[in-house]
């Protein structure tokens, strides 16, 4: 995995910061015994104070608020899990801070942004009753091939209603699914007008450790004289860049017309594969601004202003956490003036970058309903001693790792979406829910989201009629995608 950022930029901050040399190097009284909690306790504040994005909002944050270690220490230990330290550390969590998170194995986490993760491989959705506020049910949305879900023949669009042979309900639906069981029963069911009934039909599943590549679909549809691209891509994972730039090469060997990318269900990633996909639509615009980095004012002071703009790249060049050139190719570009986007609820981060920085150069049109309003991005802190998995001194006591939210960023023009982007009032284009009781395929026709685009890409037209959805969606909860490592998340690099 690509360092987060480079020693050099570290070393200075370091020196010029002021979290405390004198805190890390006080010497204890020799009857203070200092535990592992402790230690995370202090790596939690540490990481926080250098990089969290609104440090000046909380006090406990501020450089002088402590004067020796064991004050810290002594301090956060009122905190039962080192969780509760993190999440007593963030600015008004759920309503400012929104997206910040730490977890207990790094590995996973580490995993998670390849793809790899733990789990059946069936993707899914999860909606309340129409008639219940406590019942749950599951739709699929997709399956990941070679998995549990593959090879006992799940497909899209099956509905579930409960987990072996319990009813899933907003309180128990976390444990029946995302437990720590490794295998698993679901009960099929019929739609019911919104109240999922029961159809007889059960499916054994087993949770394994697989890789999803996210370029899920990469397909021409004729159209008429068009050739129009079509590419379902479902996560920012920087160890696909290969294959998502062979995947413009055949876009651009047949010479398509226009271009649909398909971020319904792409939570997001890495902000240098965004800019990556952001110049293989165009092309046009090699250099120029791309996006804009906000960081906290301990963080720009000691950095030139250079740091925080991302230009469009001409070229993908991906290096390894030991410094390994692993990829280094130019970037098949389209030089396209328009493109269209599918996205929906589940759409975030990542996705919504590529979507806000292409639309200040070129026509964005998009179909689908409201995205997710993520506009900020975080890095992995590690407890070292310059918080980056490979520090020196990396605590192996533990393996807890923090991706606190330490940027905002926005388009060339300096705006972003933080309440969602709403394809109707923000892009004039088309608003429409996916109808669990007709998802079609991905990438064909009978999709209705693909229909309704190619239509409008067709005829110029926003069509209604025979392709008008009577469906009226319940309250999607929960997916699948949000129970990984890795969630919805924007991951940035220095350079």
């Amino acid at each position: 995995m690509k360092k987060i950022f480079f020693a050099s930029f570290l070393s200075i901050l370091f020196i010029s910061t002021g979290c405390s040399k004198k805190e890390e190097n006080d010497v204890l009284d020799p009857e203070f015994v200092v535990t592992v909690n402790d230690e995370i306790n202090f790596f939690i504040r540490k990481g926080l104070n250098k990089y969290y994005l609104w440090k000046k909002d909380v006090p406990d944050l501020a450089d002088n608020r402590f004067s020796n270690l064991e004050e810290i220490y002594t301090y956060f230990r009122k905190y039962d899990s080192p969780k509760n330290t993190f999440k007593n550390l963030l600015s008004q969590p759920g309503t400012i801070d929104r997206f910040s998170w730490i977890v207990d194995d790094y590995v996973a986490l580490e995993n998670s942004f390849k793809g790899i993760n733990t789990t059946t491989g069936m993707e899914f959705g999860l909606r309340k009753y129409k008639n219940s506020s406590t019942k749950v049910y599951g739709y699929v949305r997709y399956v990941v091939p070679k998995s549990s879900a593959a090879t006992e023949n799940v497909k899209r669009g099956m509905l579930f209603n409960s987990v072996n042979g319990t009813q899933l309900t907003k309180s128990n639906f976390r444990t029946l699914l995302f437990g720590d069981n490794t295998a698993l029963s679901i009960s099929l069911a019929n739609f019911n007008n919104g109240n999922p009934t029961a159809n007889g039909t059960t499916i054994s599943l087993t949770k394994t450790e697989i890789q999803e590549n996210p370029v899920a679909v990469a397909k021409v549809i004729p159209e008429g004289s068009k050739k129009i691209g079509y590419l379902l891509y479902n996560q920012f994972a920087r160890n696909y860049d290969g294959q998502l730039n062979a995947a413009f090469n055949k876009f651009k060997s047949e010479k398509v017309n226009d271009l649909i990318i398909d971020l319904r269900y792409n939570g997001g990633g890495s902000v240098s594969t965004a800019s990556y996909l952001g110049s293989m639509v165009t092309g046009q615009f090699g250099g120029q601004v791309y996006s804009k980095e906000i960081w906290n004012k301990g963080i720009t002071k000691v950095s030139p202003a250079s740091r925080f703009i991302n230009n469009f790249p001409t070229k993908i060049k991906n290096i390894d956490s030991n410094g390994n050139v692993v990829l280094d190719e130019t970037i098949n570009s389209l030089g396209l003036s328009r493109v269209y986007f599918i996205v929906s609820g589940s759409t975030a981060s990542a996705s919504e970058l590529v979507i806000n920085s292409l639309s200040s150069y070129i026509d964005v049109k998009i179909v689908g309903t409201t995205t997710v309003g993520k506009q900020v991005g975080s890095i992995t802190l590690y407890d070292s001693e310059n918080l980056t998995r490979n520090g020196k001194n990396l605590n192996v006591k533990h393996t807890y790792a923090m991706q606190p939210i330490v940027l905002e960023i926005t388009n060339k023009d300096g705006k972003n979406y933080p309440k969602g982007i709403n394809p109707k009032t923000d892009f004039n284009g088309i608003i429409l829910a996916e109808d669990v009781e007709n998802l079609g395929i991905l990438g064909e026709r009978s999709d209705p989201l693909l229909n309704r685009t190619l239509t409008y890409i067709s005829t110029g037209m926003k069509p209604f009629g025979k392709n008008k959805a009577s469906f009226t969606p319940t309250e999607e909860i929960f997916n699948s995608k949000l129970a990984t490592p890795a969630s919805n998340n924007m991951y940035t690099d220095f350079k």
